[in-house]
């Protein structure tokens, strides 16, 4: 192997334990099971490393990373039913306050996954739209388009949510 290629899996390996927790929180807010997230995230890492050396632009690292589990997310959404979030679950978590608020999980939770995967990789990851734009593999407009209306549709399911917990 190169020496370029060991420089490339290094970064790898570097990208993947810097933003470990992220990852995570990422694919736990899709598949609500502790243990398929973790599944989620470990074959995400092994296919990073495995296919480091086919990432042309090492500076991007971050963000093919990111691309590699979203599509390790969309693999186990499509190929199993995953488990209704309960409360209990959420809150043994102790992540960040942004991931923390449960109705905003929940609203997030009963959206498209292409919307809410645009709206997490934005405000919880925070990612440049032409990085989300990249991970999701759509065009930038595209993302911009499901930015703008997931978060009309955010504010809907929230306000509603609020209207709810008001009686």
């Amino acid at each position: 192997m190169s020496h370029l290629g060991n420089e490339q899996e290094e970064k790898i390996e570097q990208t993947i334990l810097k933003k470990y927790n992220s990852y995570y929180r990422m694919a736990m807010s899709f598949v609500h099971n502790e243990e398929d997230a973790a599944d989620i995230v470990q074959e995400g890492a092994y296919k990073a490393i495995k296919n480091s050396n086919s990432l042309k632009h090492i500076e991007y690292a971050e963000t093919w990373v990111y691309r590699i589990m979203m599509n390790e997310i969309y693999k186990r959404l499509n190929t199993k039913k995953t488990k209704s979030i309960d409360d209990g679950n959420f809150i043994d978590l102790q992540v960040e306050d942004k991931y923390e608020n449960i109705d905003l999980m929940r609203a997030l939770d009963s959206m498209p996954d292409n919307d809410k995967a645009v709206i997490q990789l934005k405000y919880f990851e925070d990612l440049k739209l032409d990085e989300i734009a990249y991970i999701l593999g759509e065009n930038l407009s595209t993302v911009k388009s499901r930015l703008y209306r997931g978060l009309k549709k955010l504010r809907c399911k929230m306000d509603d949510l609020d209207m709810k917990g008001d009686d």
